[in-house]
């Protein structure tokens, strides 16, 4: 039996890592049909760019077959529903594909993902956009309907199950952006994070070698570890880009 809506909530805002969270959601999502989610998170939007997909925040429970090509092969920047999530916010049907290429509106790119989610039983579900916190970010995920389901059984469980539905993914979208994500090949070293946190605070190097009992010099490795861990330029971007990951200030288990 489907937990209570309130309980669900309940469960999502209280756990206490990305994993947890997202297995109780997924849970969720598939006791409504749902059995395929992609979940992404940019905070390096620019116009109709959403950034550098090393950049992105991806949680889904498809399969890499399918995930490789729609997100390293590019397939999800001709992606018709995720160019809908770019220009609005709150939930739609897919069943606007349908009525693209009926009308006839649909370009040879957007058509060669459609093919591709068809070869790939990605044919029935919805998509949510939600509500952007700032021009540079944007959240959005991808419900894919179990196998067997057509636009029209999922549409019918959208109008029994729809509020619901928008009010889980919101929560555990706020619940997402507020916990640390660390990518495996760019997680920061205590050491690490503690240097920039100090630089964040507006310590100088010299400030930061008192503060932690450490040499300039060492101070200045760990800054550049640093920025070479999250990929960027100059310890300001890294201390941005550690903040944005929430890998800052965080409350050590």
């Amino acid at each position: 039996m489907m937990m209570s809506i309130s309980s669900h909530l309940e469960a999502i805002t209280d756990a206490p890592t990305l994993e947890e969270l997202w297995k109780r959601h997924a849970e969720r999502m598939q006791a409504y049909g749902f059995d395929r989610l992609i979940y992404g998170l940019t905070h390096y939007r620019s116009g109709y760019s959403l950034g550098d997909p090393n950049d992105f925040l991806i949680l889904t429970t498809h399969k890499p077959e399918y995930i490789e090509p729609f997100i390293n092969d590019g397939f999800y920047f001709h992606a018709p529903m995720v160019k809908w999530a770019l220009e609005h916010e709150g939930a739609c049907s897919w069943r606007m594909m349908a009525e693209m290429v009926e009308s006839g509106t649909m370009t040879k790119a957007e058509m060669k993902v459609v093919d591709f989610n068809q070869r790939m039983g990605v044919t029935a579900g919805y998509t949510i956009s939600f509500k952007s916190v700032s021009q540079r970010s944007k959240g959005a995920a991808a419900l894919t309907a179990r196998e067997g389901l057509s636009q029209d059984d999922v549409d019918a469980i959208w109008d029994e199950h729809g509020r619901d539905i928008v009010l889980a993914n919101n929560v555990a979208h706020l619940k997402i952006s507020s916990l640390p994500y660390t990518p495996p090949t760019r997680s920061l070293t205590k050491r690490q994070r503690e240097a920039l946190q100090w630089v964040g605070d507006g310590k100088t190097t010299q400030d930061i070698a008192i503060l932690m009992g450490l040499t300039p010099a060492t101070v200045e490795k760990h800054l550049r570890l640093a920025r070479e861990s999250l990929n960027v330029e100059t310890t300001a971007q890294a201390v941005l880009k550690a903040a944005f990951q929430n890998q800052m200030f965080i409350v050590e288990q």
